[in-house]
């Protein structure tokens, strides 16, 4: 009988140095604010013996970092210059594409919501790394105002990496924001992968910073 090894795929045709392996799989994901990094828009070739190269951020909305990750087994490639070099594309192609992933099935994203009184809750928590990354997709913001805006405000928190959590903020209800921002607060700081504990909202189909009542 003839033995056979499994075929590998050769490293030049891997994600980390070929697009059109990458392109399927890469993703959008948010950081806390202060992540250091570059746009990716004046791309440099290392010289020899040069650390790895930066790593590219995106401006989100609300002040957010947004990078660009391809995801492994066991923890996600976080996407650099040198992968920019290496595929010959730009920012904008990467951003694309890594929305265009992140969008693919998000109508039928299945929420968990809770209703008390004027209050509803809704939220995702799929552990797929991409929960927090969805506010950033104009169906999902406008999936959230459909089901909690008709209660007032809506106000959005993004504590870590696999929750995006959103309220109605009925009007009247002034105790309802301090026990909503306690609640990202207090999951912020103590997940493995924080975001922000800060309290947002969706104004016009964006968000931006809740600033109170």
């Amino acid at each position: 009988m003839e033995n056979r090894t499994p075929d590998r795929v050769p490293p030049s045709l891997q994600p980390e140095h070929d697009w059109s392996a990458a392109s399927p799989l890469i993703r959008p994901a948010l950081r806390p604010v202060g992540i250091s990094g570059v746009d990716g828009r004046e791309l440099r070739i290392p010289t020899g013996g040069s650390a790895p190269g930066k790593t590219v951020v995106k401006a989100g909305p609300a002040g957010l970092p947004i990078v660009y990750v391809l995801p492994g087994a066991g923890f996600d490639v976080v996407v650099s210059v040198d992968h920019l070099l290496a595929w010959g594309v730009g920012p904008d192609q990467v951003h694309a594409a890594a929305m265009a992933n992140l969008g693919s099935g998000s109508a039928e994203l299945a929420w968990t919501d809770e209703v008390s009184g004027r209050r509803k809750i809704v939220w995702l928590d799929r552990g797929d790394g991409m929960d927090a990354a969805r506010i950033l997709l104009g169906e999902v913001r406008a999936h959230l105002r459909s089901v909690l805006g008709t209660a007032g405000r809506v106000l959005v928190g993004l504590p870590e990496r696999d929750l995006l959590i959103a309220a109605g903020l009925a009007e009247g209800d002034a105790d309802f924001p301090a026990l909503f921002a306690q609640y990202v607060a207090d999951r912020a700081e103590a997940a493995d992968e924080p975001i922000d504990d800060r309290v947002f909202e969706l104004l016009d189909g964006e968000l931006v910073e809740f600033v109170g009542i």
